[in-house]
Parts: structure tokens; sequence; C-alpha cells
């Protein structure tokens, strides 16, 4: 009873009542973010005093706004920056329009008008000079709007002569980002009040302000006109003269500018001919700069001289004559060349003790000296690398070998004489300028062709503790051409000392013997009798091939005999077998050589009359017959199986033809096996 109670009770539970109703529909929710414009003006509006309100602006600097809330958020900004007094809050209030007028997606058009307007009744010389760096982002964000363009021009041109260097600068950042090419419109006013339009040329406008009287200024307006060039406008050739007064100027940041105006000036105007000051001649425009660019490498400050070293290294249109001059270094003296004493003791005799008389006042003292008499390549491009080279300043010497480098790629002449001052480098005490001067030879070693003398102070750097010196080194030698065979002994043997005192260095020392041999066969060859110990007569005792200063050695001849075949016929006959096994272990160092008379083995190129140009496709048969042989052995231990095994592992020593009668009688021996049991005996020996 009880069990069919419990069952009822569960039947009433299950049943599922269905009531058909109509679903209303859903309601949708829609999520609205406040607005930023909102949130800053209640938060501005309950600002009491300018303390508040600026830190209100910067808490909201710091939050990111949205795209559609931009344009409220200046209208907000706008309306209190009118009604702001204190200077503090207008300028953060001006910055912060430049910062969201960068705003990804939004138009800054809108409140160019507005931006524009800020500027008339401003007394802060700061704040203007923030609101010009805001429309100077606004007309960046405005490339292809002419009429902005033109409008942001007149704005900087009327603000020029404000009486602070911020305004100023701002004024000429702005001519140089947005200047146009063509004559722009500078309106003044005459004494009655009359407009004068005035056409004038960017350029003319940036370049009165080179004699500024603030220093800032004056790089700011070489820093416009360079940024003219760089948007590809071509800076007239009459800017070059002011610019080579500035080189002269007191402020570092000025002269720094000046040298990179020069030199653009020297690329766009090469071949146009100036005048000397100090005489009736004329050169090449870029022989001039050159020479001024030079003299700028005695500057007193050690970033200017690394510009103007890095500098020089660019113009490579400069004559051969004033090339050169920069490693011929006078003694000067008032900036006179002072003479030697054998040169004074000549010209004394030749004049006599006592004046002649015939030649008025050839006896008066010369010590005075006018400096605007000086040639321009006495006193300019004279020892311009070797100051360079001796500076205190490491980055000024790694600028100068940088410089040399590039110059002497393009002159194998210039190449030449520089070479003993970058080999006087490797001597330095900073490890970076040693490293930068490997370098520099190394792009420059197709020009030059190392002495003994210049080869030993190369190679004592081999000494260094650091292993990329040492490996920069190597990489050198692999790429340098040596004069006497007495160069490459003492190359070896540097190396060998090398090899024996950093044994790490094993690869890279064998590679630089590679190259060092193949490119000098004819200084080896008087050099093998004495590297392998070897005599006409008497035999002499066989290397250790587990001696890697021999293996070096071996490296150094097998390279050199690639480009002569009768170095060959001074190798013995452990020498030959040292190849044979030098040829398999390391036959990224070791060449394939022709050896006449003697076999084919492992990899030689030439082989007895027997195999003849098809070499290869006999030891290709050679191998498949091998193989074939090798399959048919049904038995390991069938009488004669381990021997033909024995006699393929050996096939590389003997002839095809040599070891064709033993394999067929080891074949037709090892095949005693039931022919029945082929299938279940036969080993598959793979190669």
């Amino acid at each position: 009873m009880a069990a069919h109670l419990k069952k009822r009770v569960y039947e009433e539970f299950s049943k599922v009542v269905q009531i058909h109703q109509e679903e209303a529909p859903a309601k949708k929710l829609r999520l609205s973010k406040p607005s930023k414009s909102a949130a800053l003006h209640i938060d501005l509006c309950k600002a009491t005093n300018s303390t508040d309100a600026l830190q209100y602006l910067l808490q909201f600097a710091r939050k990111p706004v949205e795209v559609e809330s931009v344009e409220g958020v200046v209208r907000i900004l706008l309306e209190h920056y009118y009604k702001e007094t204190d200077n503090s809050v207008r300028l953060k209030i001006a910055s912060l329009l430049g910062l969201l007028s960068k705003t990804q997606g939004f138009s800054p058009d809108c409140i160019v008008d507005d931006a524009i307007n800020t500027l008339c009744n401003e007394k802060s010389h700061q704040v203007l000079a923030q609101l010009l760096d805001t429309l100077l982002v606004i007309g960046a964000q405005l490339p292809d709007s002419a009429t902005v363009r033109q409008r942001l021009i007149d704005v900087a041109c009327k603000h020029l002569s404000d009486t602070y260097f911020g305004v100023r600068n701002k004024c000429l950042q702005l001519l140089g980002c947005l200047g146009l090419v063509d004559s722009t419109l500078n309106k003044e006013s005459d004494g009655a009040g009359a407009s004068i339009v005035m056409v004038r040329d960017v350029q003319s406008i940036i370049s009165d302000y080179f004699g500024d009287q603030d220093p800032r200024v004056r790089t700011a307006a070489l820093k416009a006109m360079l940024q003219l060039h760089e948007r590809g406008m071509k800076i007239h050739q009459i800017i070059y003269e002011q610019a080579c007064r500035l080189l002269s100027d007191d402020y570092e940041q000025v002269r720094s500018a000046a040298v990179q105006m020069v030199w653009v000036l020297s690329q766009l105007y090469p071949e146009s001919i100036v005048p000397i000051p100090s005489s009736n001649e004329e050169i090449r425009l870029v022989d001039d700069a050159f020479g001024k660019i030079s003299h700028m490498v005695s500057d007193g400050s050690w970033m200017v001289r690394v510009q103007a070293a890095k500098t020089l290294g660019s113009m490579l249109q400069v004559s051969p004559h004033f090339l050169e001059q920069t490693l011929d270094k006078k003694l000067m003296s008032d900036l006179r060349r002072k003479r030697t004493a054998h040169e004074r003791a000549k010209e004394l005799f030749a004049s006599g003790e006592f004046s002649s008389g015939r030649k008025w006042a050839d006896d008066a003292p010369k010590e005075k000296l006018d400096t605007n008499t000086v040639n321009l390549i006495a006193s300019g491009a004279c020892g311009a690398f070797v100051h360079g080279l001796e500076d205190e300043m490491f980055e000024v010497r790694i600028a100068a070998v940088e410089a040399l480098c590039q110059l002497a790629r393009s002159s194998p002449s210039f190449a030449e004489k520089c070479l003993d001052f970058l080999v006087d480098m490797f001597n330095d005490e900073i490890e970076e300028v040693r490293l930068q001067s490997i370098h520099a030879l190394r792009e420059i070693s197709k020009h030059i062709t190392l002495r003994e003398d210049q080869l030993d102070t190369v190679l004592a750097v081999l000494e260094d503790s650091s292993r990329d010196i040492r490996e920069a080194l190597h990489e050198l030698l692999c790429f340098t051409n040596v004069s006497t065979k007495e160069c490459i002994q003492l190359a070896l043997l540097e190396l060998l000392k090398n090899l024996n005192k950093y044994p790490t260095d094993r690869n890279s020392v064998w590679k630089c013997l590679k190259f060092l041999g193949s490119r000098h066969p004819t200084l080896v060859l008087p050099l093998v009798s004495e590297l392998l110990s070897t005599h006409p007569y008497f035999d002499t005792p066989e290397h250790d091939m587990d001696d890697p200063a021999y293996i070096a050695v071996l490296v150094l001849v097998f390279n050199a005999a690639t480009s002569c075949p009768t170095m060959s016929a001074l190798f013995s006959d452990h020498t030959f077998r040292h190849y044979v096994y030098l040829r398999d272990s390391l036959s990224h160092l070791v060449p394939p050589l022709r050896l006449p008379g003697r076999k084919q083995v492992y990899g030689l190129d030439s082989v007895d009359s027997g195999c003849g140009s098809g070499s290869v496709e006999s030891a290709q048969l050679f191998l498949q017959q091998s193989l074939n042989r090798v399959s048919t052995i049904q038995n390991l231990e069938a009488p004669g199986a381990q021997e033909l095994l024995n006699f393929t592992i050996r096939a590389g020593e003997d002839s095809p033809d040599d070891a064709e009668t033993e394999w067929t009688a080891a074949a037709q021996t090892s095949r005693t096996d039931p022919p029945g049991d082929s299938h279940h005996h036969r080993t598959d020996w793979g190669v």
C-alpha cells in the first residue's frame, strides 16, 4: 500500500502543465557613457581657485578621451581659457588643445579659428609659445589644407618680432614645417596705417634670423632651413655665406647646425665656383665646404668635432688634392708653416749675414701676419684627420676612423695614404676604437697591400684578450694582401702563437690560414720545404696529425697548392696521406687538388689514367656493384662472407679493377646455403 501511494505521488508531481501565452518583446537596454565634456565642465565649475583648476586639468590629462567627445572637450577648454586669469592654467589648457588635436580620427579643422583667436589678446610669452606649438600640431594634422597652412604661415610671420625667444623659435618651426617654396605674403603697415603687401620667400624670412641675438633662435632658424630641405625644397645658394659665418659662432648648437647646413649646400651645388677671400683664386663649392668643415674637427666642443668628422666621410665629391691635405699635418706658428733648420740655414747662406739693400725691407721682422692672407688649404683641411685620430675623446677618434674608411673606399690612392694612420689606431687604448679600426681596414683591404712593418703592428693585436678583437683581426687577414714571403712567415708564426695561447680560436685561425694561402700561392711556395720539414735526400719524421699547429700549416700549404701546381712535387709521401685525411675530416678548409700520378681517393679531383673524365660515373658504378655483391650474402656464417664484407669496407683503398677478382671469388664462396633458405637467411646491409 505504501509503495502504491508513493507511486501515485510521483505521478502527480511529474505532470507538465503547458499554458500558451503570448511572450512580450524583450526590452533593449541602452548604456550611455558619461560625457567627458560635461564631467570636465563640472570639475572646472567646482574649482574655487587656479590651483584647483590646474589639478583638475592634470587629472583630466591622464584619462583617454573618445573621438566623439573631443570637440565638446575642446569647447569647454576654450570657454574656460577666456575666463581664466592665471598663466599656468592657460598654459595647461593650450597644451591640452595640442594633445587633443592628435587624437586618432579627429580632424582639428573645426578648432583652427578658435585656436588662432586665442593669440590675439594673449600677453604671456610662455602661453603664446605654447599656443603656437598647438597650431604647429594642428597644421601637421592637416597637410593637404592649403588655406589652413597659409593662415598659420601668416600667424608665424606676424609673431616673429616677439621679444621672447621661445615665441620666435615656434614661429620658425612653423615656417620650417609648413612653409611653401613659392612666395608668401607678409603684410606690414606703413606710418599712415595703410596695409602694404610685401612679397617675400620663406627661406629669406628664415635666413634673416641667422643673425639673431639669441643663440637658441639662430639654432632654430638653421634647423627650420634644414627641415625645408628634408621636405624636398632646394635651398638657395646665397645662404652658403651666412652658414659659413655661423661656423665660428660662440654657441655650440649653432655651430653644429651650421655644419649640417654647409654640408647640405655642398651636396646641392658641388660644382659652383666661390671666391677665396684671401686671394683672387676661385674654387669649387664642395672643396671650400670640405675645408671649412675640416677646420671644425679642431673645434672646442667634442660633439661638434664628432659631427664634423662624420660629415667629412660623406663628402665623396671633393677633389683629391683637398682630400690628401687632411693627412698632411704641418707645424703651424701664427698660421704660418715652420721651416726646418736646413731651410733656414740655406736661406741665410743665400742671402748673406746682413741685408744687401737691394730689396726694400728684406730684413724686416715677420712675426706679424694677417690672418686674412692665409690660404684656406693651409688652415683648413691640412691635418684634419690627423687631429681627429689623435683627439682626446674616443668618440671623435671613432668618427674619424669611420670617415677615413668611407673616403678610402671610393679612392684607392687615398686608401694607400691613410693605411699607416689606420694601422696606428690598432694600438689605441679603447677597445671600441681598435675594433672599429680593424673593420675599417677590412673595408678597404682590396685597395691596399701591407708591408712587413705594418703587418707587425697589425699582428700585435693577436695578443688582445678580447675574442671579438682577435676574430675581427682573423677576418681582416683573410682579405688582406701582403708583400713578401717574410710577411707570410711572420703571419703564420703569430697565428700559431695565438693558437697556442687561445686554443678556442682554432677554427678561426684555420679559416684565416685557408684564405691567406689561397691569396698568396707564390709567396707560400718558397716556404713549403721549411714549413713541412722536408728534405730532398733524407727522410724526415712524420708529424702528429693531432697537433692543431701542424693542421694549420697544412691548411695554408694545401690552399696555396690550388693555384700552384708545382708545389705538390715538394710533398712527401706522408703529406699525401695527411691530405687524404684532412680532405675527409676538414673538407671545408682543404680544397680538392690535382695531384699528378696519384689515385683518386676520397674526393680528389685527379685520378690515374684508368678512370679519366668519367671518374664520378665509374665511382657510382663501383659502389652499385659492391652493394649488389653484398646483397647476395645469405648467411654470415658461410665461408667467405666475412671476407667479402671486409673487402667492401676497404674498397676505397684499392681500385675497382684490383678488387674485382677478389670480390668475385669471395662472392662465390659465400653462396653455399641451400636455395630454399634464401628468403629466410638473407640480410639487407645498408650503407
